[in-house]
């Protein structure tokens, strides 16, 4: 590295480092694999010195399952607006699954290539900390939506029902490695979770709201 270099490592701090580590671990990560991935490699890739890495992360696992949570973090899923519940949905669950299919297939690459192993965490774990859990505190805008429209009543659905079709794609992609089939997300959608939605539209009492979901 010439000199030039270390004004650029100087100039970063704070978050905007620790975003570059992340950067650079997450480049490694597709590039190398969790197996062959060290410390040292995504030092030299963000440009800095490894001391800077193990401040923050004590081991490859916990670099790798940061920077997994921050890619997902950092490239949310667009959430539509077409107007209908069912149309929001059909859109939403196909752009997550074709935005999250390659994520899912690094991650479930590293955890099977020993993360899981070594980070001394359960799989239900693991899977909560690479995939996040899919919230209902974003979704909810399209329920609220269909609910101000009429289409739904959400005093009486409960949130595990709401984050149902999430929670079944995110499921079909960790187990197919690959975005969901068109069939798939309309099976989802029409046959799962609209007719389990409308039975609450008249059922007795309130079951819970979108706002007791988790955050």
């Amino acid at each position: 590295m010439t000199s030039a270099a270390a004004p650029s490592r100087q100039r970063r701090r704070g978050p905007e480092l620790e975003a570059a580590l992340l950067d650079a671990a997450w480049d490694e990560l597709l590039e190398a694999g969790f197996a062959k991935l060290t410390m040292e490699s995504v030092a030299s890739r963000a440009g800095t010195g490894v001391a800077v890495l193990y401040r923050r992360w004590a081991n490859k696992n916990q670099l790798v399952l940061a920077a997994l949570e921050h890619y997902r973090n950092s490239h949310p899923v667009d959430l539509p607006d077409t107007g209908t519940l069912r149309g929001d949905l059909l859109a939403a669950l196909t752009g997550m699954g074709e935005a999250r299919a390659a994520f899912s297939a690094i991650a479930a690459a590293a955890a099977f290539s020993g993360l899981l192993a070594d980070t001394g965490l359960t799989p239900a774990q693991v899977r909560e900390r690479i995939l996040g859990d899919q919230p209902l505190s974003r979704v909810r805008v399209i329920y609220q939506r269909a609910h101000d429209r009429g289409e739904i009543d959400l005093e009486r659905i409960p949130p595990a029902v709401l984050a149902m079709p999430f929670d079944l794609v995110r499921h079909d992609l960790l187990m197919d490695l690959k975005s969901l089939k068109p069939a798939r997300v309309t099976s989802i959608v029409d046959e799962i979770f609209l007719p389990l939605v409308h039975s609450y539209h008249d059922g007795p009492g309130p079951a819970g709201t979108v706002s007791s979901a988790p955050a």
